[in-house]
């Protein structure tokens, strides 16, 4: 029997569900996002009671971005994998206000014209990115590795400052942001924490992101955690000119946009905004750690471009470093995969912007006899950028001459032998080429991430190999079997499966992956994808003279010496001539060699969804063939591909009478097969 407080009929009920949710999201946005409530708690309770209320009685009317469904989901087994649409690159950093008068140049420079900026304070959090489908709530992502991220929308709907439906239909929206817990939250989280015997966390930011990796989401609601938006990724139905505007356009959607922010009109007044927040950034009720500027014409984005890692548009000022006084308890040293041998200082545990600090590398001799650093002593540290612990200097008042002074090594600490410094070098190296310390450090490196990405076979794992036999260099890895690993400790049969099936699957990351994970002296990603995409094989990478690499204008002589010496070495060739007979592949992706340069100086632009592949895939390939990628359609635009459910830019394209293919055309264009 439907109760007399609730509509009588299902025609009453419609009304009033969309009239309360419409009051309820207007509440919302009132008392989290501008923080100036117009009704009392109690009063917004009971609209939310009495929405549930004809939603329990008329369950057909319930939607997903109803207010209610803030806590619907239930708990995950794991978080799925989601590819994100725009990739998510990191900032470079400035840290005086040199670097950001150099930064002002370079891209003056590049623009070929004064430029305006747009500066926010950088919200120390966890970055997510969500996704509005005709102006609704559809997924959101954390930021993962930049290209892929997790799938975290049941916990982002907890979020009160985060609406479900913005205040438009727009087609689609990404929107990149910063999700964190107040200071006076994270104070009275940690308070509670304690008082039930629960370990407490280190920071607000790592608060932020254990709270949004809760696979219950009803963990992640009883957090108070909030959100800022600052960057469209994807847009359609609607264009931004500037940055300003569009963080204008962000907040008008509905969604919460940091107040802080200042629009400059050169580089001076970027500084003089930089050097406030430094003197005031306490006095926010968030932490921050730094000023992210960003030039504000839109416009001038593509020209500006980005490098391997970095937009050049862009750049975050990192405040100076937060300081601790504590006692080194003594210096140790450690091989490194190419041989270098690094101290570290051991220190009584000291915390240091926000967390708990017991060691800081001491990078090589040099820094420790310019430093004076000795065993006993009184220092000063802080963390560089806010992260990675580091000697400042040492109170050298507070010695009381106990203290040790502190020699490099002679001879490895590992293997024994002798240790030397190469000329024009601060590194002091193990000589030997069959030192284990650096053998497992290069297997370390081999499975990273950015390397041949094995996931499971991490230091732990490695050591574990290692110390049993198993394995001593990357091919031994691809000998491994189920029955050799599961017995292990720390392992057994299904965590054993899914380590073979990891290496099993590295041996189709490409030639670019495969030269880096080789771990090769001054070698980095973007030297392994040149290189990659100049030879096409390691047959022809290892065959190349001296005068043949130097001639890419990226490998200088130091490069091409590196690679020389390591493939004049026979038992690293025969390493790899091992696993290219286990099936590691060794060759670039097709379309990255010789692709023909049919579209070299054509801009571009997709839209809608293409169903042979991804669009990430399609930029690839028109990329390879010297194409460049807009956002936007403009009377610059040489055609647009439009895939299914093609919106506002393709009818930009036929006004602007831009040409238009068809997914049947575009794959006549680019050969794919």
């Amino acid at each position: 029997m439907v109760s007399p407080d609730l509509p009588k009929n299902r025609v009453e009920a419609e009304v009033r569900v969309k009239e309360l949710r419409e009051i309820i999201r207007h509440h919302e946005y009132r008392y989290y996002v501008l923080d100036a409530p117009e009704i009392t708690d109690a009063d917004y309770d009971a609209l939310m009671r009495e929405l549930q209320a004809i939603e329990d009685t008329y369950p057909e009317l319930v939607e997903a971005d109803s207010p209610t469904r803030r806590v619907g989901g239930q708990p995950l087994a794991a978080f799925n994998s989601v590819r994100h649409r725009v990739p998510l690159l990191s900032l470079a950093n400035a840290f005086d206000e040199h670097d950001l008068r150099e930064f002002d140049r370079r891209a003056r420079e590049r623009a070929g014209r004064d430029l305006t900026y747009v500066v926010e304070p950088k919200i120390d959090g966890l970055t997510v990115v969500l996704t509005y489908e005709q102006g609704r709530f559809v997924r959101g992502a954390t930021r993962g590795d930049g290209e892929t991220g997790e799938d975290i929308t049941e916990n982002l709907k907890t979020i009160r400052t985060i609406p479900l439906r913005l205040k438009t239909d727009l087609p689609v929206l990404d929107v990149r942001g910063e999700a964190y817990l107040p200071k006076g939250a994270f104070a009275t989280l940690n308070e509670e924490r304690e008082e039930r015997g629960e370990p407490v966390f280190a920071n607000p930011r790592n608060a932020a992101a254990g709270s949004l990796r809760q696979l219950d989401p009803k963990v992640t609601a009883s957090r108070p955690l909030r959100a800022f938006f600052y960057n469209i990724l994807l847009l359609e139905g609607a264009e931004a000119q500037e940055q300003r505007q569009a963080l204008e356009l962000i907040e008008q959607w509905g969604l919460p946009v940091n107040k802080e922010r200042k629009f400059c009109l050169s580089i001076e007044e970027v500084i003089a905004y930089c050097r406030y927040w430094t003197e005031h950034r306490h006095d926010l009720p968030f932490e921050i750690d730094g000023m992210v500027v960003k030039v504000n014409e839109l416009d001038e984005y593509e020209r500006l471009g980005v490098t391997s890692k970095s937009p050049r548009y862009a750049i975050a000022f990192k405040f100076p470093a937060e300081q601790a006084v504590t006692q080194v308890r003594s210096i140790t040293v450690k091989v490194g995969r190419t041989g270098v041998i690094t101290p570290t200082a051991e220190l009584e545990p000291v915390r240091v912007a926000g967390t708990t600090v017991s060691r800081a590398t001491l990078h090589n001799e040099d820094i420790i006899r310019e430093k004076d650093i000795h065993v006993g002593d009184y220092v000063i540290i802080q963390k560089a950028g806010d992260i990675i612990p580091e000697v400042v200097s040492v109170l050298k008042e507070r010695r009381t001459g106990e203290e040790q002074p502190f020699s490099m090594p002679q001879a490895c600490p590992e293997c024994g032998s002798p240790a030397s410094r190469l000329e024009g070098e601060v590194a002091l190296r193990c000589t030997s080429s069959t030192c284990p310390a650096q053998a497992k450090e290069g297997l370390i490196h081999y499975a990273s991430r950015d390397a041949m990405n094995i996931e499971g076979l991490g230091p732990a794992i490695v050591n574990l190999l290692w110390d049993t036999g198993l394995v001593h260099n990357p091919a031994d890895l691809y000998d491994l079997t189920v029955d050799q690993v599961a017995p292990l400790e720390r392992m057994g049969k299904k965590s054993a499966a899914n380590l073979i099936a990891a290496i099993e699957q590295s041996k189709s990351r490409g030639l670019a992956a495969f030269t880096f994970a080789l771990g090769l002296r001054l070698v980095g990603q973007t030297a392994a994808k040149t290189l990659a995409s100049h030879f096409g094989s390691m047959e022809k990478l290892m065959a190349a003279t001296q005068e043949e690499l130097q001639a890419i204008p990226e490998i200088g002589p130091k490069m091409a010496d590196s690679l020389k010496n390591y493939f004049s070495i026979p038992a690293n060739v025969e390493m790899i001539l091992r696993l290219v007979e286990k099936g590691v592949q060794m060759n670039a992706q097709q379309s990255t060699v010789d692709s023909p340069q049919t579209l070299a100086g054509k801009m571009i632009v997709l839209t809608g969804t293409l169903q042979s592949m991804d669009r990430r895939e399609a930029q690839r390939l028109l990329e390879a063939r010297g194409a460049k990628i807009s956002s936007s359609v403009s009377k610059k635009t040489s055609m647009v591909i439009a895939g299914e459910e093609a919106g506002s830019k393709l009818e930009k394209a036929l006004e602007l009478k831009v040409p238009v293919l068809r997914e049947e055309d575009f794959l006549k264009l680019i050969d794919h097969h």
